[in-house]
């Protein structure tokens, strides 16, 4: 099995490092995300997305596997924690914020980064098809499950959805690649796409940093077990059995996928619950405390969990 120290120094030091960047700068200066949020969701990863699969080596195919996958794994988290959180007894909000924390990883500023660097472009390819999904979901199901009623918010929802253009640059390169008019990837058109995307990289992480930072954990701390196992215990099998299922023929693509499933909480579900939920989870603890711990907690104990589970990953073992 690959060394521990090797898969730690070149997957995920990257990621601690730049995020560690951004917790520090966070600290040290009072930084507005919003404007930074924009650009990245508005311009770099549209680019990065467009430019990772008009030119990526993946076919047709496998990119419909990954989509279907990806929802697939998301309706059976959202079963799996709405479950384990009505047997906990857990009552709402908290029971909406459990659950979106359980379905939602962080498969955008953490995720992108660290299937690249783990396993290269077909690795980055897999993640932007992954996260752009993962938007579609958020902007419809999650809305539903943050406020607990459909209606114009589920309309909202897809409304907003259909406002990203993520989902237009999927669309957009699947088409390029289907015409057969994608660009040269040495043209400058591409060389252009690729320079815009590939700053989403650091910046998404030093994004990820700011918002580390911001996070009051708190009394919460005691009450995100239940989360935090099924974000980073129950997810990572869930996407294992995922993959096996849907049956990926490119094993690189379905190890990204695991290791999408298996990355941290992210931060949408906290935008989720403070727009379209309540605000108290009771004891004096507030619904974007428990959201916030639940992502803190869960993006630290990812460091030595996903370390093992690239090097198992890339072992064979599991897909």
């Amino acid at each position: 099995m690959t060394s521990l120290l090797s898969i730690f120094a070149t997957a995920i030091l990257p990621i601690v490092t730049l995020a560690g960047v951004g917790v520090v700068l966070g600290y040290r200066r009072d930084v507005d995300i919003g404007p930074l949020n924009t650009v990245t969701v508005y311009v770099l990863v549209p680019a990065l997305v467009f430019h990772s699969i008009a030119t990526a080596t993946l076919a047709e195919a496998t990119l419909a596997r990954i989509g279907v996958a990806t929802a697939a794994y998301m309706l059976v988290m959202l079963v799996v924690a709405e479950g384990v959180g009505r047997l906990l007894g857990a009552q709402e909000p908290v029971l909406s914020a459990l659950v979106l924390v359980s379905v939602f990883p962080n498969s955008g500023n953490y995720g992108i980064p660290l299937s690249e660097f783990a396993f290269g472009a077909d690795g980055r390819s897999t993640a932007v098809l992954y996260l752009t999904v993962q938007i579609v979901v958020v902007y419809t199901v999650g809305i539903y499950v943050a406020g607990r009623s459909g209606g114009s918010r589920g309309r909202e929802g897809m409304k907003r959805a259909l406002e990203i253009p993520l989902v237009y640059a999927v669309v957009a390169a699947v088409l390029a690649r289907w015409v057969g008019v994608v660009p040269p990837a040495d043209g400058t058109a591409m060389e252009t796409l690729a320079l815009v995307g590939n700053a989403s990289i650091p910046l998404m992480l030093l994004i990820l940093g700011v918002q580390l930072a911001d996070t009051d954990y708190g009394a919460a701390l005691s009450r995100v077990g239940p989360a935090v196992v099924l974000k980073m215990g129950v997810a990572p099998v869930v996407g294992v059995g995922i993959a096996l299922l849907v049956g990926f023929r490119n094993p690189t693509v379905a190890r990204t996928f695991v290791l999408e499933c298996a990355t941290p909480a992210a931060i949408t579900p906290l935008l989720l619950v403070v727009e379209f939920g309540g605000e108290s989870a009771g004891e004096g603890l507030s619904v974007a405390e428990y959201v916030s711990t639940a992502v803190l907690v869960t993006t630290v104990l990812s460091v030595p969990l996903l370390t093992v589970l690239i090097a198992v990953l890339e072992s064979g073992l599991l897909v």
